[in-house]
């Protein structure tokens, strides 16, 4: 079969769990003996959606990848869409359609899949609400496979965006409470498929050297991930606050990822922000760490927390996310919390109890080995596609 992924960003720099899922099905495929290539924007900052890889066709990563270059629009309608979201309110139908016009588009992209779609046997776009997905879809709906990462969020609702979970030819959810939120929000396609992610299995880990290479002399608890609303990240240096300073933790929180970053006056000594590192000491990040912490509701499957399973790090994260929930509890793998009681507990917890912490830790890694390692997700990946297609 010969198959196109399309993602919005895609090589080195780009961060997100979609665009990792995508990546790494992608090169899978490709190892099966797939005819894979990678569709995609000149984009590495979802930020700013800048130009800042050349366009064409080139190989990377092994793979053939089709680059095209975005472009952004700003309009009074996009500002209208941005000032109704912003206060909790779905915009009308034509504010919707400028609003994702506005983040960024990419014309030559959408031109190249009318043209040449028929020429694939099955195209697979993430995440759903980025316009690659959400105008591109609906015009090659027949062979169209989208791995939506969809979260409960207002997006989600916009009408607009109802086609990308209605029409294509094939759903991939990541989890099962990812999939029972797509069933509430409106029609689901008829072929769709609960598979999970795959999360790569590190070799081996150095979490004495990442310490000694970032000077971390504490125990130290873990968030990895993007900076920007919706990620629980505020109200983690709240609840880490009121564990350190007001309670009296002896503990350091460690943060990597992309975005701004403020951090208050009165915690920054115990903050530690690295920034963007690589994949790999992202991986000794995980093993270094006393404790993962995920305080994001907003979840279709929450790879760090299978990747702090795997290093052997116990996880705490918020009971708001019925996903990351529902990890903890099919695992016995973390502890979860609703508040910053709860958080101090939790943490206090894995500090004072190291034995029942490793416990839990050995049941998330277990959890990850039999659900979603590359090889399972994978089997069931190829199953769906050619049953359904």
């Amino acid at each position: 079969m010969k198959l196109a992924f399309v993602p919005a960003r895609f090589g080195p720099g780009v961060l997100g769990g979609a665009e990792d899922v995508t990546a790494e099905a992608a090169s899978g495929f490709a190892e099966r003996g797939f005819d894979v290539e990678v569709i995609t924007t000149c984009a590495v900052d979802h930020y700013t959606w800048a130009n800042e890889l050349p366009e064409g066709m080139h190989v990377e990563k092994g793979l053939p990848v089709r680059r095209f270059p975005t472009v952004r629009m700003s309009s009074r309608a996009a500002a209208a869409a941005w000032s109704s979201i912003q206060s909790g309110k779905i915009p009308d139908l034509e504010r919707q359609v400028s609003w994702i016009s506005s983040q960024f588009s990419a014309p030559g992209l959408f031109e190249y899949l009318l043209r040449h779609g028929q020429g694939y046997d099955a195209i697979v776009f993430s995440p759903y609400m980025l316009w690659t997905t959400s105008v591109c879809v609906p015009f090659v709906a027949d062979r169209a496979v989208v791995i939506p990462c969809l979260h409960d969020e207002i997006y989600a609702r916009f009408e607009v965006l109802s086609p990308v979970l209605a029409e294509p030819a094939l759903i991939w959810f990541l989890s099962e409470p990812e999939h029972l939120l797509a069933h509430r929000l409106g029609p689901v396609s008829p072929n769709h498929e609960v598979t999970g992610c795959g999360v790569p299995v590190p070799e081996g880990y150095d979490p004495s050297g990442f310490r000694s290479r970032h000077r971390l002399e504490r125990p130290f608890a873990l968030y990895a991930g993007r900076r920007e609303e919706g990620k629980g990240l505020n109200a983690l240096l709240d609840h880490f606050f009121a564990a350190t300073l007001a309670r009296g933790l002896d503990l350091d929180l460690v943060l990597i990822g992309k975005g701004a970053l403020s951090v208050p006056e009165r915690i920054s000594r115990g903050v530690v922000d690295l920034g963007y590192i690589s994949g790999e000491e992202r991986d000794n990040a995980f093993a270094a760490a006393s404790v993962y912490v995920q305080p994001s509701p907003n979840e279709s499957f929450s790879r760090t927390v299978m990747e702090a399973w795997l290093a052997g790090t116990p996880v705490v994260a918020y009971a708001g996310s019925t996903v990351v929930s529902w990890h903890c509890e099919r695992s016995g793998g973390g502890l979860t919390y609703s508040d910053a009681a709860g958080f101090y507990a939790c943490i206090r917890s894995v500090l004072t109890d190291p034995a029942e912490a490793a416990r839990r830790a050995g049941a998330g890694r277990q959890y990850v080995l039999d659900n979603y390692t590359w090889p399972v997700v994978l089997d069931r990946m190829e199953t769906s596609l050619r049953s359904a297609l």
